[in-house]
């Protein structure tokens, strides 16, 4: 795992795209703060750049880094959270600013993964995690459910949990709207 961190550290402050294992499905990643990185990976996807991508993150204390005002609720819903579960927040800040909805929200997850939570501390930065799929077609349940289009279009595959062949499901999400309201996107 330790050749794994550095390699994908080095090519994320590159400003590459990864393909690496998160807390649900195999993910593209690159550094959320980087426009062309991001570019790059609405690219791989064939995704118009009007669909936004969601963040993951390790840690909650950097929250408010990222959103400009976090609902109260938001804070309990990230303790009590089970599951993996991606919130959308209003009014994101100092993220690519194309990595944002249209509205300028952003989703965020908070990982606990082995690999992903200590790639995320390391890089000190969020990272850009999105199936790694062409958009439109089905995720990834396992790693040998990438296709070769996905991987030959990245700079850096991470090895570690590749054998794996339980299949993984994506979070689940919800969107946090003024005042509190809850809207559930995906179960």
């Amino acid at each position: 795992m330790n050749e794994d961190l550095k390699n994908a550290l080095d090519v994320l402050k590159r400003g590459g795209v990864i393909l690496y294992p998160t807390d649900t499905i195999w993910g593209l990643g690159c550094d959320a703060t980087d426009e062309a990185a991001v570019q790059r990976i609405y690219s791989i996807k064939q995704r118009e750049d009007s669909k936004s991508m969601l963040v993951l993150m390790e840690n909650p204390a950097l929250l408010e880094r990222y959103v400009n005002e976090v609902p109260d609720i938001a804070w309990d819903l990230i303790e009590v959270a089970s599951t993996p579960l991606t919130v959308i927040y209003p009014n994101a800040k100092n993220l690519a600013k194309n990595l944002l909805a249209e509205d300028g929200s952003i989703g965020i997850r908070f990982t606990r993964e082995e690999f992903s939570a200590e790639l995320l501390r390391r890089f000190r930065r969020p990272l850009v995690s999105t199936s790694a799929n062409i958009s439109g077609q089905p995720f990834p349940a396992t790693f040998y459910d990438i296709s070769e289009e996905i991987k030959k279009s990245v700079d850096y595959i991470v090895r570690f949990r590749q054998e794996e062949t339980t299949p993984a499901q994506p979070s689940s999400i919800i969107k946090l709207g003024a005042g509190g309201q809850i809207e559930i996107i995906r179960k």
